[in-house]
């Protein structure tokens, strides 16, 4: 029993059967257990235990991306003219040239804002670059390195790209599919999705700041009443006080124009934008900071192979060339060298 055990493990393992590689067309002898293969003359992968399934939420996903986008765009388009109508009137009230000078700093922001989103939703990702494949005779040794085939798209996939679904399409150095934008954001509009982030950033700081003020210049006067025996301390009259003046607050807003109500609601609606992308800012920063993406951040694992966090990274993404990078110091730079 235990030599017919051992001799049907043997022949599991050396079973074999003929295939080819997708990358050269090169004929080869593989395990029939094994669910992947690494061509030795070309390098690319094969999962011949693949099975191609069919994307039918494709329509599905772009009709959310488009009303995604339409949303975002009407609300950017809400703020900058709901803020031009309740605000500059007032402040033209206050000075002339203080208005002028607001007026140029809300035409530069709120056309930097529009510009970046729509270059970072309407440019695409990033396509892989198209490369021969298929025959011995146009691929040489090791030019498709850890590539493998995308039964989706039909054609090679590079170690740096990502299929995406929502998109129907390979993307180079994918990080995520953003729905607010309806696009992936890759190789191509990467640094267009971080200056739409900055831009988005300080547009609802000063949306905020500008909201405050000429809601405060046209508050009606508070009605407060100070609750009796109020030099003494206690909890009772704490919040007899607190209650009196929220009812006061709450009392002068209903007295507000029309004006009034859009610029509170604007003042609200800036600081939650401002926050939430904030928190998506640094997110991104960390992650370039890393020299990853988000989607390899989701596939690492302890024990793989990360590269060096560099504030070179960061300047090598804005585009800054390696001349001006060298002189920058770094962390293997800063590192005492002991003597041995």
């Amino acid at each position: 029993m235990a030599e017919s055990g051992k001799q049907h493990l043997v022949t599991a393992v050396t079973e074999e059967k003929g295939t080819t590689c997708w990358g050269c067309g090169l004929g080869l002898l593989l395990p029939t257990l094994g669910p992947a293969f690494k061509c030795g003359w070309c390098g690319a992968i094969t999962n011949h235990n693949l099975n191609k399934t069919q994307n039918q939420c494709l329509l599905w996903r772009r009709l959310r991306d488009r009303c995604f986008v339409s949303f975002l765009f009407s609300f950017m388009l809400f703020v900058i003219c709901g803020g031009v109508w309740a605000a500059f009137p007032i402040i033209f009230l206050v000075s002339y040239t203080s208005g002028i000078v607001h007026s140029v700093i809300t035409t530069i922001l709120a056309l930097t804002t529009i510009s970046t989103f729509g270059l970072s939703a309407f440019q695409c990702a990033g396509a892989p670059p198209m490369i021969l494949w298929g025959s011995y005779t146009v691929v040489g040794k090791g030019e498709l390195e850890n590539y493998t085939f995308c039964h989706y798209c039909s054609k090679p996939k590079s170690p740096r790209a990502h299929h995406c679904r929502s998109c129907g399409m390979c993307i180079l150095d994918m990080d995520h599919h953003c729905p607010f934008i309806g696009n992936c954001v890759g190789a191509a509009n990467h640094r267009h999705f971080i200056a739409f982030l900055i831009s988005a950033i300080f547009s609802t700081i000063y949306v905020t700041v500008m909201c405050a003020y000429t809601s405060f210049l046209i508050w009606p006067p508070l009605r407060y009443k100070p609750p009796e025996h109020s030099t003494i301390f206690s909890t009772g009259l704490m919040m007899l006080a607190s209650r009196e003046g929220f009812v006061a607050l709450l009392s002068s807003a209903m007295e507000l124009p029309v004006r009034g109500l859009v610029l509170i609601y604007l003042f609200i609606a800036s600081i939650s934008v401002e926050i939430s992308l904030s928190v998506l800012l640094w997110q991104q920063l960390c992650y370039i900071y890393e020299g990853r993406t988000y989607l390899s951040h989701l596939s690492s694992r302890e024990g793989d192979h990360v590269k060096e966090k560099d504030c070179q990274n960061l300047l090598r993404f804005f585009g800054c060339r390696y001349s001006k990078l060298r002189f920058l110091p770094t962390l293997r730079n800063s590192r005492k060298r002991h003597k041995t």
